[in-house]
């Protein structure tokens, strides 16, 4: 009997060789080459829906518009997809396990009640998918479940049913029977991915895929299963924390800067349309190590509260704790703060925290950082009603940031009475800022005299 021919595969980017190397030619990655079975494969798709020959057409004739976007009824959603789901788009949802992923799922196939949705399950069960329907209290009557992870009889019921919306969770328990290799693997993820893209393509039917994610926070399987899908969802967060982020980091019909807000309760997810009221403590008056800072994360401005704590080395050696925030960047604006405003920081420790466990790279709250230090190190509150919004650089300066007015307009909205800007502002268009003032600063020092020394 002939032996089975084999290739190995890099599990990062999918190249093949025909032997195992310790480094892939391709991505430069170490031990990421598995073998696989090589098997030539019947296209389920071409006896099912067809060969799927096209021709091709102008591209000035081609009519998008008579398909409109698919409303998923969560806001949030529609607002990370770019408006909603396009007709015949492949999305992959990745995040840890437990942070909501399926839940999210479920709660889209409930709530689309106009359209008929088949929702399979290659790791639960209909009896147990039911139970999570009952907690989260939703009923579509158009929202069909299955059970099974093997592809044939997948597209079988595909066949039958017809359906407007396909979820599958997840990508990795789903098996080609065509394959010898087992659920997971990396031909196997590569052959059904493929084949579920082609059914969308040819059928215009949204499919979502649910992905599993490495120790390294990567999405587990071949690089190219990211480059075939449309849009790739990253829901993040802690699950000591209540709150939930919703991030593309690829989207073929929408941008990328775009992120949605969840919060986690007993019967499901729920939307946060105003983030800031829920990332701001309104009993912090009085107390030192607050900032608030004025940022935007995509197209969203909010406002987020930093807590700051410096206290003496107790071990000799100091440390810098970072939660949220990148600890690199922390240990730049201490060397700023030791250097230009004379704070010797070299000898204690310093602890920073983002409220409401996210996380947020805007190097807009550099100087509400700084000002968070600075309130702790003195043991001096800032004022309740002022906020931060401002780059700091190496040299002590305050640089401007993108979208001040809308920053400004946030902050006026909920309630503050000051904001403290960079002085790079020469003019700032927006209508009735009348009722916060804007406080303009050039450097560092600056800011802590008009904080700190002038009360004295």
């Amino acid at each position: 009997m002939a032996k089975a021919k084999t290739v190995f595969v890099c599990r990062n980017c999918g190249f093949e060789s025909p032997k195992w190397v310790g480094k892939c030619p391709s991505c430069g990655q170490w031990n990421t080459f598995s073998e696989e079975a090589v098997v030539k494969t019947s296209g389920i798709t071409d006896t099912i829906f067809g060969t799927g020959h096209s021709v091709p057409v102008k591209l000035h004739e081609v009519d998008y518009k008579s398909q409109p976007r698919l409303d998923t009824q969560t806001g949030e959603l529609n607002r990370v997809l770019g408006g909603g789901l396009v007709r015949g788009s492949v999305i992959l949802i990745g995040g840890e396990p437990g942070i909501g992923k399926s839940t999210l799922a479920l709660q889209v196939a409930l709530a689309m009640v106009n359209y008929k949705v088949l929702y399979i399950s290659g790791e639960e069960s209909v009896q147990q998918i039911s139970m999570r329907a009952e907690r989260i209290n939703r009923r579509n009557d158009n929202c069909y479940v299955l059970s099974e992870i093997s592809l044939q009889p997948i597209f079988n019921h595909l066949q039958q049913m017809k359906p407007d919306i396909l979820i599958i969770d997840s990508v990795q328990t789903l098996q080609d029977e065509n394959l010898e290799s087992s659920p997971g693997s990396i031909s196997q993820i590569r052959e059904c991915a493929g084949k579920l893209m082609k059914f969308a393509k040819e059928t215009a039917t949204p499919v979502f895929l649910i992905g599993h994610i490495t120790k390294d926070g990567t999405l587990a399987g071949p690089k190219i299963l990211e480059h075939i899908v449309d849009t790739v969802l990253l829901f993040e967060g802690d699950q000591h924390y209540m709150y939930r982020i919703l991030r593309a980091t690829k989207n073929r019909f929408g941008a990328t800067a775009e992120l949605g807000i969840f919060e986690m309760l007993g019967d499901g997810l729920r939307e946060v349309e105003n983030p800031s009221e829920v990332l701001i403590n309104n009993n912090n008056e009085g107390l030192s190590g607050i900032a608030t800072a004025a940022t935007i994360d995509g197209m969203r401005p909010f406002l987020i509260e930093v807590q700051a704590l410096v206290s003496t080395a107790a071990y000799g050696t100091p440390q810098r704790v970072s939660t949220g925030y990148d600890v690199r960047r922390l240990n730049m604006l201490l060397a700023v703060l030791e250097r230009k405003a004379g704070f010797k920081i070299a000898t204690r420790d310093v602890f920073l925290n983002l409220a409401g466990g996210l996380r947020v790279s805007d190097p807009a709250l550099d100087l509400s950082v700084i000002a968070a230090i600075l309130s702790s190190g003195v043991d001096k509150p800032i004022a309740k009603k002022m906020c931060f919004s401002a780059e700091v650089g190496l040299s002590g300066e305050i640089r401007p940031v993108t979208r001040i007015e809308n920053r400004i307009r946030e902050a006026g909205r909920l309630g503050f009475t000051s904001i403290m800007i960079s002085g790079a502002y020469e003019k700032i268009n927006m209508p009735g800022k009348e009722h916060i003032k804007v406080i303009k600063v050039n450097r560092v020092e600056e800011a802590l005299k008009l904080l700190f020394i002038s009360k004295e």
